[in-house]
């Protein structure tokens, strides 16, 4: 179940702070500087927001336990 709530936990990270990295990866900017600018905007990106990725989360691993839809959760036939 952790397993789960980790992975939900990325990608709602990695989905809040995508559009601020899409547009650093677009940008003139190569090599180190790329590289402390993405840094620096996933920082910003989820500073005050990464309660919102531990909520989403947390709802979406108890919706999937609740109607059975995860792998390694399911009761034996």
């Amino acid at each position: 179940m952790m397993l789960y709530f980790f992975a939900f936990f990325f990608l709602y990270c990695f989905a809040l702070v995508s559009p601020a990295l899409f547009e650093i990866a677009t940008s003139p900017v190569s090599g180190p500087e790329q590289q402390e600018l993405a840094k620096r905007a996933t920082h910003q990106g989820l500073q005050g927001r990464l309660w919102i990725a531990v909520a989403a989360a947390t709802a979406t691993t108890g919706l999937a336990i609740w109607t059975r839809a995860l792998p390694g959760l399911r009761p034996p036939r």
